[in-house]
């Protein structure tokens, strides 16, 4: 059940909707390095910048009664699912006005409304949880695909085996997405696992499974709408593995000792929003009027969600203890 290369063919607005969703997620992203350098946003920051495409390509073939389940380097995967921009800057800000009444922050995020449940600060932690959402839609029979998120690092954890297993045996409706950009915070794949063909891993647990150059944000639509029609069919889970790079540090704090700078910037030189934009205009579907355009509502619409929740609000002291325990209603 291996994809071909790209889809048969590319409507004009959807191809500037792919465009714009890339787009949105790098220049939200900078914004968010410049607001963290500003100390604006405090905590753990993790960039999702080199890696638009796998985030804006699989979200392509979800519905809005899917679910998304995430890591801690979500807020790509957030934007790209339609949270709004607002509340995910007010989140990292720590404002009342954030996906998670600010309590959470970058790690956290969290929209019951779009059906995003994180945002996982535990590598692997949103496995079975995904699996847990996946059962449920099961044993109530919805046409649900629930698209879980993570990186390889968390393939070498306990839940990605036991959450593998039992989709597997369940026919669960999952869509496993592993985003491998082939550093678990410094950590080398090949330093970390013996095998390190994961779609043979996924294979292991009798789950349909290939690789997918992540950095062709059509490659990924294709791949992930074809997984998804198969599950939607009822023929159990599929795994993803998408083959990417994160330009930028693990997080704020790391020194990237363990990569050389033309390793980065061999990587670069396969920008996913670039190359696509190349890609469109052979085509005749990008003019430089669009791409001014779409420059223009992204850096709009990033500054407006820097205002929203520059003027947001502090949570009360008083409502502190709030959601500690559950609150009794009668």
């Amino acid at each position: 059940m291996k994809p071909n290369a790209e889809p048969i063919s590319l409507e004009p607005a959807h191809a500037l909707e792919l465009l714009r969703g890339m787009l949105r997620i790098r220049r939200f992203e900078e914004a968010c390095a410049e607001l963290y350098a500003a100390q604006k946003i405090r905590g753990f920051l993790h960039l999702y910048i080199g890696e638009e495409a796998a985030a804006v390509g699989v979200v392509q073939a979800l519905t809005g009664e899917d679910a998304v389940v995430a890591t801690y380097r979500e807020h790509g995967h957030a934007l790209a699912r339609g949270v709004p921009a607002g509340a995910i800057m007010a989140e990292m800000y720590g404002r009342l006005e954030g996906t998670s009444r600010g309590r959470g922050g970058s790690m956290h995020l969290f929209s019951a409304a779009q059906r995003f449940y994180g945002g996982n600060a535990i590598v692997g932690g949103g496995l079975p949880l995904a699996v847990g959402l996946a059962l449920a839609d099961h044993l109530q029979r919805h046409r649900r695909v629930t698209a879980c998120f993570f990186g390889e690092g968390a393939v070498a954890e306990g839940e990605f085996h036991e959450s593998l297993n039992l989709a597997a045996l369940w026919e669960l409706p999952v869509l496993f997405c592993c985003e491998n950009n082939l550093y678990a915070m410094g950590t080398a794949l090949a330093r970390s696992e013996s095998e390190t063909d994961l779609c043979l891993k996924a294979a292991s647990y009798e789950i349909p499974a290939w690789p997918v150059d992540a950095m062709d944000v059509l490659a990924v639509e294709d791949a992930a709408r074809r997984a998804a029609l198969a599950i939607r069919g009822g023929d159990g889970p599929v795994f993803l593995e998408l083959q990417t790079y994160r330009f930028r540090a693990h997080s704020m704090y790391d020194p990237q000792l363990y990569r050389t700078k033309e390793e980065v910037e061999a990587w670069k030189a396969r920008d996913p929003i670039p190359a696509f934009a190349k890609r469109l205009r052979a085509l005749g579907l990008l003019a430089d009027a669009d791409e001014e355009r779409l420059e223009r509502e992204v850096a709009e619409e990033v500054a407006a969600a820097v205002a929203f929740a520059e003027a947001g609000t502090f949570e009360p002291v008083a409502d502190l203890e709030r959601f500690v325990y559950s609150e009794r209603t009668s």
